[in-house]
């Protein structure tokens, strides 16, 4: 599970191993990122005074670099450890000539985003290999991001999906009535055959080209001895929902935010031949606020959290990626927030909260799994919603920074603009429902 059904909150929650209540990134980054875009007049570092895992590793001798996207503010500058740095300007957009940074310099990339991020990783490989000091390489791609129209994508790859897929296993929901319109868009999205076949053939086109490019990766690291030697971590900051639920977007898709499945929760595959049991399917709740302890444990450096510990929310899965299917004191729940939206999970059952009036809602998963009925209001379950609800104030007040606390955040799920607390509006208003329309 994510932490944050959104891009850079996600992505900060799995540097820091905290809560945007905590990190202070609560949307979006829509402005800071850097200084080419008009909105933005100046870069923020978002999270400065925060500690990383990436940064405990360059501290201990690993070269960390950082290929594709950032979007955690101050694209310019490397940060969180990172000594190769060749980033994104501003953490999404079009395919083809994507604007970045690298050494802090403006550039524009030549030929298919998911293909520039790839190569730029591979040649900082090559560079490395003469040296003797491990490397944490951080390949972090756009894709499948919008935007999903054929002239973004190979259109072999475009043309291949539109011609002969036809999507049947992709849920297709009625618009949902909370759903927001996206900038630029005409208000129609996903609602008719055409559109979305449009649409799902843009996604799956980028989805397979990052696919077709990871495999270049391990290519690489097999043409170098270095595959067995490598733990190699697969995973995406946020969900996304394909006209689930009748949504066409992440948490921010609906206003309120939504905490379906199809946001929250995220692919991850965890790999190094003859150490990491193969073909292993996990089925304990994971969060990304856990992969911080796991990393520095797997790398035996956990020692090294030291006066950050009590912040940190994760329990490490280190001892399954040993071999050991035990994990122990695991938690049997997980959570995940998104301004005033929070989510406590089990296995089987989900309760959201909304501050300060909610609408709130609750989900027997176990019958249920496509969270099709809200049953908030159902007798039988008024026992157990009060109980999760008071175990997820409990581990939010736990937790919570006060100034950077999420539920008193006018969070609408269009970008972050700034700071939490500081005298500029922290996050953007600019809401308009299709409905209206």
């Amino acid at each position: 599970f994510c932490a944050s059904p959104v891009c850079s909150p996600a992505r900060a929650s799995i540097l820091t191993g905290q809560m945007p209540s905590q990190h202070g990134v609560q949307d979006f980054l829509r402005a800071g990122n850097s200084t080419i875009l008009p909105e933005d007049g100046k870069t923020i570092q978002y999270l400065e005074g925060r500690k990383t895992y990436t940064e405990i590793l360059a501290d201990n001798g690993y070269e960390v670099a950082l290929s594709g996207k950032w979007h955690i503010g101050d694209s310019a500058t490397p940060q969180a450890g990172f000594s190769y740095w060749n980033v994104h300007t501003t953490g999404s957009g079009d395919y083809y000539d994507a604007p970045m940074f690298t050494d802090g310099e403006l550039y524009t990339s030549d030929g298919y985003f998911s293909d520039v991020i790839t190569n730029n990783a591979i040649s900082y490989l090559d560079d490395q290999k003469a040296s003797d000091r491990p490397f944490s390489m951080n390949v972090h791609y756009t894709a499948p991001h919008a935007p999903w129209g054929r002239e973004q994508h190979p259109n072999e790859l475009y043309d291949d999906y539109f011609e002969n897929c036809p999507f049947e296993t992709v849920r297709w929901d009625p618009i949902h009535p909370n759903h927001l319109l996206k900038e630029g868009s005409s208000g129609s999205v996903g609602s008719t055959t055409e559109e979305r076949r449009k649409l799902l053939s843009g996604y799956f086109a980028a989805i397979t080209a990052m696919d077709e490019n990871i495999g270049r990766l391990l290519d690489w690291l097999e043409a170098n001895e270095l595959r067995e030697n490598t733990l190699i971590v697969f995973t995406a900051d946020n969900g996304m929902s394909m006209g689930h639920h009748g949504i066409w977007g992440k948490g921010n898709g609906t206003y309120p935010a939504n905490m379906f499945d199809t946001a929250v929760k995220v692919p991850t595959i965890i790999s190094r031949p003859g150490h990491v049991p193969e073909q292993h399917v996990e089925r304990n709740l994971l969060s990304h606020y856990d992969i911080f302890p796991t990393i520095l444990d797997y790398v035996r450096l956990g020692y090294l959290i030291g006066d950050i510990r009590d912040s940190l929310l994760g329990t490490s899965f280190a001892g399954i990626l040993d071999g050991d299917p035990q994990l122990g004191d695991r938690p049997v729940v997980v959570f995940d927030e998104y301004g005033p939206t929070r989510m406590i999970r089990t296995q089987s059952l989900k309760y959201v909260h909304r501050y300060p009036d909610g609408p709130n809602e609750f989900y027997d998963l176990a019958n249920d799994p496509n969270e099709t009925v809200n049953a908030i209001d159902d007798i039988a379950f008024r026992s157990i919603i009060r109980n999760m609800n008071k175990q997820l104030q409990e581990w939010f007040d736990r937790y919570t920074e006060p100034e950077r606390d999420g539920s008193k955040q006018e969070v609408k799920g269009r970008g972050q603009l700034d700071l939490v607390g500081g005298e500029e509006q922290a996050f953007a208003q600019d809401i308009t429902f299709m409905r209206d329309l």
